[in-house]
């Protein structure tokens, strides 16, 4: 067998393809949101004392922390919802006047202890009593409180299915326009987006404390939750 025959059978076994082309397709970005009222809140509290000695800050701050656990629990908290989210021991420092001609090393003059509890908090309508009692038994830092809602199941379903739904219309608009159609699916991704604390509040404890509050005044409001679905569509041409 001649070269050129070898070559025309080899061709024959093995018959080229044309390269397939890419499917044309379009891909779009859909935005749902949806809103729910809270269900719970988180509280941050802390306990700051003060002392000569590292040992005498921690025993005032043990003492203070232990009486506001004990007050929480009274006021039906489970323990699931109380939990420690920050510790430490600081010491204070005095430092030199160089305008008064000090020229010493900084010195430690005593030692502040910190003690921060978080604590959910699952009946909305006693908020203002936890810090009230907290202040009243001895916390004197924080104040932080976020609004969530437990269960974001249904909501972050509601806001699904609105960001597919305006990916599809979207998608309808640009190819009706262009006088084309869409086909199939070929790709889908999302992007969830959770709320920020609406809203969020930070109390002055010293305040609170010296101004005798019968109780905190709260507001909840709403928290909105947001989906982004990118959808890829097959055009139909």
């Amino acid at each position: 067998m001649t070269l050129a025959l070898a070559a025309l059978a080899a061709n024959a076994a093995f018959p080229a393809y044309a390269a397939e082309e890419p499917t044309p397709r379009i891909t779009v970005s859909g935005e749902g949101e949806a809103a729910a009222a809270p269900d719970m809140a988180l509280v941050s509290v802390t306990v700051l004392r003060e002392g000569d000695t590292a040992r005498a800050a921690l025993d005032a701050n043990n003492a203070a922390m232990s009486d506001v656990l004990a007050a929480m629990k009274a006021f039906g908290i489970a323990e699931k919802d109380l939990q420690t989210s920050g510790f430490s021991i600081q010491p204070r420092y005095v430092y030199a006047d160089p305008n008064k001609g000090e020229t010493f090393e900084p010195k430690i003059t005593g030692y502040s202890v910190y003690n921060t509890l978080g604590v959910r908090v699952r009946d909305l309508a006693r908020v203002g009593e936890v810090l009230d009692q907290s202040v009243t038994l001895g916390v004197n830092q924080g104040g932080n409180i976020t609004f969530v809602k437990d269960d974001t199941s249904a909501v972050m379903e509601e806001a699904r299915k609105k960001a597919v739904e305006n990916a599809i219309a979207k998608a309808k608009t640009i190819t009706s326009t262009a006088g084309i159609g869409i086909g199939r699916i070929l790709d889908m991704s999302e992007q969830i987006f959770q709320p920020g604390p609406i809203p969020m509040m930070q109390a002055d404890m010293a305040v609170m404390k010296s101004a005798g509050a019968p109780s905190v005044p709260v507001a909840t409001g709403e928290n909105s939750y947001r989906v982004t679905v990118n959808v890829t569509f097959e055009l139909k041409q």
